[in-house]
């Protein structure tokens, strides 16, 4: 069993939770659905509201078709099972168009043109984070084929979405993201999501290199984990959903929950089999998979409330990273440098951009009654006051109650859903097609020494772990920096794992910002 306890998907919710049912008509009205996005906890699915979506309708061939002759960069990553993750640093790169993309990923591994050095049995290929804007410049028309509008969000279309095309096996390495609130919409194939709760952080040992803004990655290869140089990752709690055309995506970066909700209705309009939309929470952890020979996606990234503050952490963590990194080694920046990082990495430059965030933030406390300064407490009632409704919302998921706590002192609003939203159930056992990823393993590593599978913790350890977050901590450096006994060496990438580690970069920002405010 891959380490930590599973959680599938076999919520079902009945019709009509949002709209009446009919045809053409959508379970939630637009400001219904932003209201769920903003407030609700947990992931969550959204049915049947893309129906109508003309991108809906969209596959790699048509696109190829649309894009006639552009060139897309594409990243090349190896079919294996390795333990170590495929950073994009470590990938190659290739410049191609989608018909090349499309007659390597036929397997003719005879062909001639960009894709002629990769075996198509052995590599995958990814054309990721591809922004419309630069895509369709001169194809604006498509924009109107997505309308994230449904969802709440007036005049966002295709302008502000990005485009993600992959052959079998291509992804995103484990990692969480700083920034915001995430739409994903599955056009063709299908992707596997494996996610894990922010309050598993320290179990899945963060680390800023390679540094790319608003990405925190993890060391470990989730799908094929290192166990004996990562132990603590077996404390994790694995949650994967598979996403397919139709459907939705919703990864909404709000602390305070490990619960993941399926919202799923039994049969769309003309008893056709429904789609869903699934919503994770802020800084959740995700490694997203490719598991069919060709994927598409899109997506659009909302600004949250709560950027404001991270821009200041990650502004921190840029000058810290590349001051050392750079003073390391000047000449080599494609080491640790993500390639999506296109801006000077000078100390002037972060210099600037840390100030630009700072005033954002003074900016927006100045022109909003949200964000208060006061809030910003670093003091140890805080800490335990957000531990212990972290574990408030354990105990919901295992007593099976509908009362789903918000994370706050406010009094418990009622669920969007009713009684048909309910927190998909954690398993103890993790079904032996989601082993080891979509190219196989045996498992035998997930298992602890005595032969029992690692099943959910209760909230009573949950609590215990939180408190010893500092201890877990130590335990991950020392097994990042022990692979032989006897080697006491510590180098850079040591020093900034514990300089930017998540929790230290938060409790900086919070303390300048105080500083600032008195």
């Amino acid at each position: 069993m891959a380490a930590g306890s599973e959680a599938t998907t076999p919520v079902i919710v009945a019709a009509g939770a949002g709209g009446e049912e009919g045809e053409h008509v959508k379970p939630f009205k637009p400001e219904k659905a932003k209201e769920i996005i903003m407030s609700l906890q947990q992931p969550a699915i959204f049915c049947n509201m893309v129906f109508d979506w003309p991108a809906r309708h969209w596959n790699a061939k048509y696109l190829s078709q649309v894009l006639h002759g552009k060139q897309i960069r594409f990243r090349m990553g190896m079919k294996s099972m390795s333990t170590v993750p495929q950073f994009e640093t470590t990938c190659n790169y290739v410049e191609a168009t989608l018909e090349e993309f499309l007659t390597w990923n036929c397997d003719q591994s005879s062909i001639s043109g960009p894709f002629r050095d990769y075996d198509h049995s052995k590599f995958w290929a990814y054309a990721d984070y591809k922004y419309f804007v630069s895509l369709f410049e001169d194809k604006t028309d498509i924009f109107q084929d997505v309308k994230w509008s449904d969802f709440g969000f007036p005049g966002r279309n295709g302008q502000e979405s990005t485009l993600w095309i992959g052959s079998l096996g291509a992804h995103t390495p484990c990692h969480l993201d700083s920034y915001g609130c995430n739409l994903v919409f599955q056009v063709q194939g299908r992707k596997r999501w494996h996610l894990f709760p922010p309050e598993d952080t320290p179990f899945l040992y963060p680390t800023r290199i390679p540094y790319e803004e608003s990405s925190v990655f993890s060391k470990i290869n989730v799908v094929n984990p290192d166990l004996k140089r990562f132990p603590q990752f077996r404390k994790a709690q694995r949650h994967t959903v598979t996403l397919s055309p139709g459907q939705v995506l919703e990864r909404k970066w709000q602390e305070g929950t490990q619960l993941l909700l399926l919202v799923k209705r039994r049969m769309d309009f003309g008893g056709r089999q429904s789609t869903r939309v699934l919503f994770v929470p802020r800084h959740w952890w995700h490694y997203v998979e490719s598991i069919d020979p060709v994927t598409v996606s899109i997506n659009s990234w909302i600004e949250l409330e709560e950027d404001h503050l991270a821009r200041v952490e990650e502004a921190i963590t840029r000058m810290l990273v590349c001051a050392l990194k750079t003073a390391e080694n000047p000449q080599n920046t494609r080491a640790w440098l993500n390639p999506t990082e296109v801006e000077e990495t000078s100390h002037a430059v972060n210099c600037c951009y840390l100030n630009a965030a700072v005033s954002a933030f003074f900016d927006r406390c100045r022109t909003s009654e949200v964000v208060e300064i006061q809030a910003l407490r670093t003091d140890g009632e805080h800490m335990k006051k957000e531990e212990l409704n972290v574990c408030n919302h354990m105990e919901v998921g295992q007593t099976g109650s509908q009362n789903l706590t918000t994370g706050t002192d406010k009094p418990e609003a009622a669920s969007p859903f009713g009684p048909d939203l309910v927190p998909v159930a954690q398993r103890s056992e993790e079904p032996p097609s989601e082993r080891g990823g979509i190219f196989g393993s045996d498992g035998k590593d997930f298992v602890d020494k005595d032969g029992e599978h690692f099943g959910k913790l209760h909230c009573a350890k949950r609590q215990q772990i939180m408190s010893n977050s500092e201890n877990a901590i130590e335990e991950q450096i020392a097994s990042n920096t022990t692979t032989a006994p006897s080697q006491t060496f510590i180098s850079t990438d040591d020093l900034l794992d514990c300089l930017v580690n998540p929790q230290v970069t938060r409790m900086v920002a919070q303390l300048l910002i105080q500083g600032r405010s008195l």
